[in-house]
């Protein structure tokens, strides 16, 4: 893979044996290094992506710029992986990113942790059922050990109800959830959101952001009673697999862009014929 051919260089990184008509990730703003191959310098302000040495703008026409090099490579990866036509549906780290340079709705931090600690009132694993008793027992066997998680993880109470009014979430809970999401920068929390939104669920998503839980774990068990339809009156061809694999795309994407816009580390490369 190109992404692995990157080489440290005269105090810059160098990409060598890149294919021509492709994507690569640069740091920006710094001084080039001169060579026929694309070349990238220390940043001071972020990390550029270039598609055939010219710089990707969002969609508001700024500068496409992102916080990390780990997440450059990501979304330079993704759009590398584009054929003859531009799927751009399919590029959720790229569009997250555009979310957080453009920032639509015009929201701080504040609001960002406030929309995310909001799912808690219609978290998926906190409604439960009344009937069929099958149900009721699949939804305490997986949903209750992962609440009972949450609760000890972050020292909160979270309560799950069958009432159509949904759960009753005590103040303290969401002062301590607000705390925590309050460590994250705004390129984060927006991945939170992006990954609740599709579960719906803050807590699976915590799971998944502690490593407590796997993509395919955190999908599955925000599907729980859709799956148990299905195994019960069968699967509609082609329709229900297509979602999963939607939904499990969606989700991986979102949170490696959580911890990528976490993470603080220089990657380190390493060349595949050394």
């Amino acid at each position: 893979m190109w992404r692995s051919c990157l080489r440290l260089r005269d105090g810059g990184r160098r990409l060598l044996n890149r294919p021509a008509g492709g994507p690569c990730a640069s740091m920006s703003p710094g001084p080039t290094i001169p060579s026929p191959a694309r070349a990238y310098a220390p940043p001071t302000g972020g990390f550029e992506i270039n598609l055939d040495q010219r710089k990707l703008k969002t969609p508001q026409a700024k500068l496409f710029t992102v916080p990390s090099e780990a997440l450059a490579i990501a979304v330079a990866t993704e759009w590398d992986s584009q054929q003859d036509t531009i799927k751009y549906y399919t590029m959720h780290l790229t569009t997250l990113c555009n979310t957080s340079l453009d920032n639509p709705t015009q929201r701080n931090k504040d609001q960002l942790i406030r929309a995310a600690v909001k799912f808690l009132d219609t978290d998926t694993i906190c409604y439960r059922v009344e009937e069929p008793e099958t149900l009721v027992e699949l939804q305490r066997n997986e949903w209750d050990p992962i609440i009972e998680w949450a609760e000890k993880r972050y020292g909160v109470e979270i309560n799950s109800s069958t009432s159509i009014m949904g759960p009753s979430i005590p103040a303290k809970t969401r002062e301590v959830l607000v705390s925590h999401l309050a460590s994250y920068n705004t390129w984060a929390l927006q991945g939170i959101e992006f990954v609740a939104a599709q579960l719906k669920s803050l807590v699976l998503t915590l799971g998944l952001i502690d490593l407590h839980l796997t993509v395919e774990q955190a999908v599955l068990l925000s599907r729980l009673e859709e799956e148990y339809q299905i195994q019960k009156w069968g699967n509609i061809e082609w329709a229900h697999d297509y979602e999963l694999q939607e939904l499990r795309a969606r989700t991986a994407a979102g949170t490696l862009f959580i911890h990528l816009c976490s993470e603080s580390t220089t990657v380190k490369h390493k060349l595949l014929n050394e």
